[in-house]
């Protein structure tokens, strides 16, 4: 069996969980059957790579060269049993792949567009089309894999043409010879995280998605003696920029300990801060699954998380961390109630060390990568 995985990110341009998901799925599906990756981007090894470059739509929206992108992907899996999509970035080649090649078209919901309306705010008309493409290769998709059952009951929600029988829960995974407690701190020295003083760890891109707003109020009520740093990508608008900008700055203002490092790191370091941490920070918004804590506690590391999403298929409360509620209505009280739970690890630094190691237990025992490409390769043969 030959199957072809069509993804936008792939070593070494990795910048979000679907990224992370096809690296890892792809290093496991290899040593079970014959598998291809065609991503896009520049020239890299173990993948085809197809430019996003094209000098007639140098001007053009961006979900325009991402679909003429789709076409050479398209046109490279002739010959494939089967094709695995992830993001809508590649769904539609997969979909043309289907019609053209009469192959089986496997989908993994990393995430949905109609749940996920800021990305008005950076594709203007491109995400009318981002939804489109989504929609219609999903309603035609032999099968679906949804990340956690939070994510199976979305898609079931958004696309209700879809039949519930084609929706799979298969989640993440974590490689624990990547990301295990990490006893070295030279990141942190370089960071300037004073060792005396406990901190809080974050991990993700500056987007409406991740919460980054939420946390930034919220850590103005955390405890004086908690420092915070935040491994934070760009930004996904100016204005965003801006707005976690003036909220960081007002952060600095208040207090002390406040670490913001923006470029992206590699894994290494990523696991030594979050090695180190009293607990990490997750209040995302929306999150299929959020791997990020996955890779937290393969670190030892307690979580704090909203209760949205698939996060509760991984973070288990009171057992691995802590769940905050989540009412899109009051963000005031979300972000006092994710307060109180930082200041609670803080005042019990015992509990958190105790969730850690619990957490670090489940992700290793309930998340490996192998069993998971495993069970995808099963589900590839029931469709042929």
């Amino acid at each position: 069996m030959r199957a072809s995985i069509l993804t936008r990110e792939y070593p070494p341009d990795v910048y979000g969980g679907a990224g992370v998901h096809v690296t890892f799925l792809v290093r496991e599906l290899a040593k079970l059957i014959d598998v291809d990756v065609q991503c896009m981007g520049s020239p890299r090894p173990g993948a085809t790579a197809h430019s996003e470059e094209d000098a007639r739509l140098t001007e053009a929206n961006s979900a325009l060269r991402v679909l003429s992108t789709d076409l050479p992907m398209t046109a490279a899996v002739a010959g494939s049993d089967i094709v695995h999509s992830h993001t809508w970035y590649a769904v539609m080649a997969g979909h043309w792949a289907k019609l053209l090649y009469d192959v089986p078209h496997v989908i993994t919901a990393h995430s949905l567009e109609p749940d996920r309306p800021w990305k008005a705010e950076q594709l203007g008309g491109g995400y009318r089309l981002s939804s489109w493409a989504e929609r219609t290769a999903y309603e035609s998709a032999d099968a679906i894999v949804a990340v956690s059952s939070a994510m199976r009951e979305d898609v079931l929600r958004a696309y209700p043409a879809v039949a519930p029988e084609r929706v799979h829960v298969i989640h993440n995974g974590i490689d624990s010879e990547l990301y295990f407690p990490d006893p070295a701190r030279d990141v942190l020295d370089r960071i300037g995280v004073d060792p005396s003083r406990p901190y809080a760890a974050f991990v993700g891109r500056i987007t409406r998605q991740k919460g980054v707003a939420h946390l930034l109020r919220s850590a103005l009520s955390f405890d004086p003696d908690l420092q915070l740093v935040l491994l934070a990508g760009a930004a996904d608008t100016p204005e965003l920029k801006a707005e976690t900008d003036a909220a960081i700055d007002e952060l600095h203002a208040r207090r002390t300990g406040v670490f913001v490092v923006s470029e992206m790191l590699p894994a290494e370091d990523v696991r030594q801060v979050l090695s180190h941490a009293l607990f990490f920070a997750c209040p995302s918004v929306y999150e299929p699954l959020g791997i990020v804590n996955l890779e937290a506690m393969a670190c030892g590391t307690a979580v704090v998380a909203s209760r949205i999403g698939g996060i509760p298929d991984v973070v288990v409360d009171g057992e691995t961390g802590l769940l905050v509620g989540l009412d899109p209505d009051d963000a005031a009280g979300f972000e006092r109630d994710f307060a109180a739970a930082a200041n609670r690890l803080v005042a019990d630094p015992s509990l958190a060390a105790k969730m850690g190691e619990a957490g670090m237990a489940r992700a290793r025992a309930e998340f490996g990568w192998g069993p998971l490409a495993e069970r995808t390769v099963e589900l590839y043969r029931s469709l042929l």
